[in-house]
């Protein structure tokens, strides 16, 4: 026999936004509880031992776009967490003998080795990023403004928003307005180009435009890419990226602790199969193992192609928003690794075994532009990038409870691999002929890499929908493209993390502000339930 529980709020999904939501709606004092299907709350923010004695980040892997006032709010520091900061940002091989180093302080100089106009320019570069940078952080937290029906009453809220927003932009004078009309619009190559002249410079900002992003440099739209990956902030610091101590796990089960601590009841092993629609009304859900949970508001941390194509009952939903659902774009071209290493990578450009700062950096293998482009065009031709771009993180250099002494674990992030590979082939025959082909890759680069792999963790795009419910392995829960970013996240007419079912709520990824490690949308979402409790749309369970 169903066992049947009542809560005010039920979360399917206990990724880092679920865990979010409900630690804002708990301290409320909400009857709150999160059902997670896997063994482990998370999400993709997860951290497990891959090799006998080595741990790592299993699919997100390092940390800056996590939002201050949610690390403040619930109390994140108090639960345990702690981030570091690299000593360098990033270390880009270009050839067997140069290399181009970026960090506070030294990025201007290091610019100077190859182009003294580059170095000249960069200040103003990274001046102007910084300013639109800060319009994205003021946004971020903001729910966007919704377009509504039913009158005065439903537009009114709207259009203050919208007021509230254009005041914002219109601080910024004409040649920043111009400048964030490029970066929403233009691609990445476009805008760097149009800055630098060196290849290495172009890829050391361009990289960010194809992080999780299935495109080419050359793309329109990769220009916003680019500045969601700037916004962030570590320990204060803008633009700074770091590592948390224990790994991507440690974020989120601080934040289950925080959650728990308000009086959520978090329950993994706890796949949800349906969500229960009753007069319209979304009113509970049904578990793989078959209990109820009721609810007076249900929230989906998931992708919404996932919710609404497989919880949700179709003639629940209108039939345009259904169409729009199927058609929402997802597919980042993400392969994640994870490495055991017996020695740190020993590079032909740097040399040096033992310890030093470009270790404990983001390590780019993508020296140009061009570079970027062919890995794209590669993918889009035969699956995989013959020569793809690599990032390579080795949090080991600044956590040493991750890997036995002496010995260290490498986070790979891998693009572009198609989600979809040709003539229906699937990933599950050629995701070790593809991880040979990333350590071969940094091989190339660093010639001891490939006989100092101990162990090794492989997820490809598939491995990461099965496992996460990243659908088409989108580490974003939906592509950042203009047509699905900020009101129209997922889509027009439910940018405010209200879905087209009344009682149902979206608070994950595939909501504004999108993807990475920020709880900004558990955060906002977690606003407009409080609202709509509030106002009494919604009933306290009895």
């Amino acid at each position: 026999m169903a066992n049947t529980q009542v809560f005010d709020v039920a979360i399917i999904g206990g990724g880092h936004n679920g865990l979010v939501c409900a630690a804002y709606l708990a301290a409320a004092g909400l009857k709150v509880t999160v059902l997670e299907r896997r063994k482990v709350v998370g999400g993709a923010a997860v951290t497990e031992e891959f090799h006998p004695g080595f741990r790592n980040s299993v699919a997100a892997y390092t940390v800056s776009l996590l939002n201050p006032k949610v690390i403040r709010d619930l109390d994140l520091p108090g639960h345990g967490l702690k981030v570091v900061e690299r000593r360098l940002a990033n270390f880009l091989p270009v050839d067997e003998s140069r290399y181009l180093l970026s960090g506070p302080g030294r990025t201007k100089a290091e610019i100077a080795r190859f182009s003294a106009r580059d170095a000249e320019r960069y200040d103003a570069y990274g001046d102007r990023l910084d300013v639109i940078a800060d319009v994205l952080r003021d946004i971020v937290l903001r729910t966007p403004p919704n377009v509504a029906s039913g009158g005065w009453s439903g537009a009114l809220p709207e259009l203050i928003k919208a007021g509230s927003l254009g005041n914002r932009l219109r601080k910024l004078d004409m040649v920043m307005r111009r400048d964030l009309l490029d970066l929403f619009t233009k691609s990445a190559t476009d805008i760097l180009e149009g800055w630098f002249e060196t290849p290495v410079v172009q890829a050391l900002f361009g990289f960010d435009s194809i992080v999780g992003n299935y495109a080419s440099p050359s793309h329109a739209g990769t220009g916003y890419v680019l500045l969601h990956h700037v916004f962030g902030e570590v320990n204060g610091k803008k633009g700074v990226w770091g590592h948390a101590i224990g790994g991507m796990g440690a974020i989120t089960q601080a934040m289950a602790k925080s959650a728990a601590s308000r009086g959520a009841v978090i329950r993994t092993d706890a796949g949800v199969r349906e969500v229960i629609v009753e007069g319209g009304r979304a009113v509970g859900v049904v578990t793989e193992a078959g209990d109820i949970v009721r609810a007076g508001c249900i929230v989906s941390n998931l992708n919404p192609k996932l919710l609404y194509g497989r919880l949700v009952d179709p003639a629940a939903l209108p039939q345009d928003f259904r169409e729009r659902m199927e058609r929402f774009k997802c597919g980042s071209a993400t392969f994640r690794m994870n490495v055991a290493l017996s020695e740190l990578p020993d590079f032909t450009c740097l040399p040096g075994k033992t310890l030093a700062d470009h270790h404990t950096s983001g390590i780019i293998f993508g020296p140009s532009l061009d570079y970027m482009d062919k890995a794209y065009l590669d993918a889009k031709a035969g699956g995989w990038s013959k020569t793809p771009i690599v990032e390579m993180l080795i949090p080991s250099t600044l956590d040493d409870t991750l890997a036995p002494p002496g010995q260290h674990v490498a986070s790979l992030f891998c693009q572009h691999f198609d989600p979809k590979l040709p003539d229906g082939a699937s990933w599950d025959d050629h995701r070790e002929t593809a991880a040979d082909l990333v350590i071969d890759t940094v091989n190339a680069w660093a010639p001891n890499f490939k006989a100092s792999v101990l162990g090794r963790q492989i997820n490809s795009p598939l491995d990461l929908e099965r496992t996460f419910g990243l659908i088409g392995g989108d580490i974003f829960h939906g592509a950042l493209s203009l047509d699905q970013m900020f009101s129209a996240r997922p889509v027009l007419g439910h940018g405010d993390y209200r879905a087209p079912v009344p009682g149902l709520y979206m608070c994950g990824s595939g909501t504004h502000p999108g993807g990475g490690v920020t709880g900004a949308p558990g955060h906002n979402a977690a606003r407009e339930i409080l609202a709509d409790f509030k106002r009494r749309r919604l009933k306290r369970a009895a």
